[in-house]
């Protein structure tokens, strides 16, 4: 028989809470669900949600987190999967956007967590996006695919597009054609930035990607 260290029964304690959280959050809201719906599901104290969250607020951040390192990894894999560098700055932005189709996300993430957490652009992974779309565009522009542009203000016009449109989805009465007006209009936007002479090397038929994969989300 293997004996559990208290580190693996302090992880163990802390993960029951994340998923108590996370479920409650995501089917009762923010502002309905109580700490006694945390603690009853985990099968645990107050105490316990008091040592490793503070109170709701902290486990709801801590959700958010989460949900939010989860989004970053399978944008990363999305974008991977792409014919180019170029495609790749795409997908990812869309992946994003398409992602307001989720319950969870948009209760969770696009809901209440600014309602409770405060201005997206203050919360600790704003600064790690806005750096990843500033180092993409630094790349995009030394191989002379976009533009000469300011990097790091183009990745923040960027970063509140996104968040803007991910934002009128999840309030939307029609949200997947607002997903597939959204993500159109998203690849018009950035391909603004793309130089005269790299459009026809990086540009093809892959606009129909976006409706697809609205589709696929909306269908599974």
């Amino acid at each position: 028989m293997v004996r559990r260290t208290r580190s693996d029964m302090i992880s163990e304690t802390r993960t029951k809470l994340l998923a108590a959280g996370r479920k409650a959050f995501a089917t009762l809201g923010y502002a309905d669900a109580s700490m006694d719906d945390f603690t009853a599901e985990a099968g645990l104290t107050r105490g316990a949600l008091y040592h490793h969250f503070g109170d709701k607020k902290g486990l709801f951040q801590a959700v958010v987190s989460q949900i939010d390192a989860e989004m970053t990894e399978r944008l990363r894999q999305r974008a991977a999967q792409a014919p180019n560098r170029w495609e790749s700055f795409i997908e990812e932005g869309i992946g994003y956007i398409e992602m307001a189709l989720e319950p969870e996300i948009q209760r969770i993430v696009l809901r209440d967590g600014p309602a409770v957490l405060g201005d997206p652009s203050s919360w600790p992974s704003a600064d790690g996006c806005i750096a990843a779309i500033r180092a993409s565009l630094e790349a995009l522009q030394a191989d002379g695919i976009i533009r000469d542009v300011d990097p790091e203000a183009t990745a923040r016009m960027i970063t509140g597009a996104s968040c803007y449109a991910a934002q009128w989805i999840a309030n939307s009465d029609d949200q997947l054609a607002t997903s597939r007006r959204a993500t159109a209009a998203y690849r018009r936007l950035l391909e603004g930035l793309l130089r005269t002479d790299a459009k026809a090397s990086v540009t093809g038929p892959t606009h129909g990607i976006v409706m697809e994969v609205t589709d696929t989300l909306t269908q599974g």
